[in-house]
């Protein structure tokens, strides 16, 4: 079923919110469009020719690509040259109707604009401000640029593939922005609730440097971890190239017995019962210690059957696995057509796009799409006539320092 902005009149937990949404490319939009997924009025303010991934290909009209229709969904549009007079003043009103506001600016660009945390928090004390960047600015690499795949070689995330593949490489996938973006959205929701129990509004800085090489340390940090370190970093398990999906009679499998019972219930399928019994593979130490040579050793015995047999012999058994999709097939996958995941939306002037939900079920308060992901600048006399421009200086804005899409 097609789907429309507004089906659903359930209150997100952020209705009431505004929060200005100055980022770009990935990470800070992302976390600004969850926020607006629980209710929050988000606010986009883009240059006047409008973020990069606008314009990205494949796309049904300029400005719109298929990368932004769900990346942008549940934001108003307001296009400013913040280097106008004008334009300055504009988002000095909105700041000031605001609750929070998101940017991965530059530091020094912000300081250039006003638009610097000191600032910001002397004159609108209510206001949160948040700041995503590439490297914290306590440390000497606070003016390095930062984009995703430069995060991943510098915090690590590169070497560990590379202790895999024999050479460094990247992750195919935005990581490092997706996962800064929801340390952002976290920060966030603390900092309302902080500002709900105390008054007190607070400035928040979000590094994807510092954030990643958190997100690594979690389960390498190992031995290393001690003081002195009782053994290197790295978990064996993760760091063996066999760990991989194996090749079946048929396909490719992911298949990740865990406990001595799985372990057992997978060596007898395969006719290998005695394996179980092995030093080597017995307990769980003893299989992290010798996991090359037990992963090489699936990559053997699950060639003697089938994906289908494999899948439906684990799930009786509650042994991990799931067959190797391609992202193309995920389309037919019988879970997500059951929980709706994603569905058929129908943009005002792009028509119908897959819609991308967010994957959290709330009780009470339901994300949802409320608006579709606007045209450059669509909100422009919406937004303006909120904060107290009439039609007339509105107009007089138009060449100036405004785009407005006409109605």
């Amino acid at each position: 079923m097609a789907q429309t902005a507004g089906d659903n009149q359930h209150s997100g937990a952020l209705e009431g919110i505004r929060v200005v949404d100055l980022t770009t490319v990935l990470m800070g939009p992302l976390a600004c469009r969850m926020l607006g997924d629980h209710g929050a009025d988000v606010i986009r303010v883009e240059t006047l020719v409008g973020d990069s991934t606008r314009n990205g290909v494949p796309a049904r009209s300029a400005g719109m690509s298929g990368f932004s229709l769900n990346i942008q969904r549940n934001k108003r549009s307001l296009a400013l040259d913040l280097k106008s007079p004008a334009g300055r003043e504009a988002m000095e009103r909105l700041l000031a109707s605001a609750d929070v506001l998101i940017t991965n600016m530059r530091a020094a660009a912000l300081e250039r604009l006003g638009l610097d945390a000191d600032t910001l928090r002397a004159q609108h004390p209510q206001l949160i401000c948040c700041r995503g960047s590439g490297y914290g600015s306590g440390g000497p690499y606070r003016d390095k640029p930062a984009y995703d795949d430069a995060i991943q070689a510098a915090s690590g995330l590169s070497d560990l593939i590379g202790r895999v593949t024999g050479e460094p490489g990247f992750v195919p996938a935005v990581i490092a922005d997706k996962v800064t973006g929801l340390h952002v959205v976290e920060a966030v929701f603390a900092a309302l609730f902080h500002r709900e129990r105390t008054g007190m509004a607070q400035t928040i800085e979000v590094s994807m440097f510092e954030t990643m090489v958190a997100f690594n340390l979690v389960e390498h940090y190992r031995g290393a971890v001690f003081e002195p370190p009782e053994g290197p970093f790295g978990y064996d398990r993760l760091l063996t190239p066999h760990r991989r999906p194996y090749p079946t009679a048929d396909g490719w499998v992911c298949l990740l017995p865990y406990n001595d019972a799985q372990y057992r219930a997978f060596f007898t399928f395969v006719d290998r019962p005695e394996l179980a019994d092995d030093p080597r593979f017995a307990s769980h130490n003893s299989r992290i210690a010798h996991v090359d040579e037990l992963y090489a050793l699936f990559g053997e015995l699950s060639l003697r059957r089938t994906t289908d047999e494999w899948i439906t012999y684990c799930d009786e058994r509650s042994i991990p696995a799931a067959r190797v999709m391609d992202l193309a097939d995920l389309d037919g996958d019988p879970q997500l057509a059951a929980v709706g995941l994603v569905s058929i939306a129908e943009h005002p002037t792009e028509g119908a796009y897959r819609y991308v939900a967010d994957p959290v079920v709330y009780s009470e308060t339901p994300t949802r799409l409320r608006r579709h992901a606007p045209l450059l600048g669509e909100h422009a006399v919406e937004i303006l006539s909120e904060l107290g421009y009439d039609a007339a200086e509105i107009d007089g804005m138009r060449d100036e320092c405004i785009i407005v899409v006409p109605g």
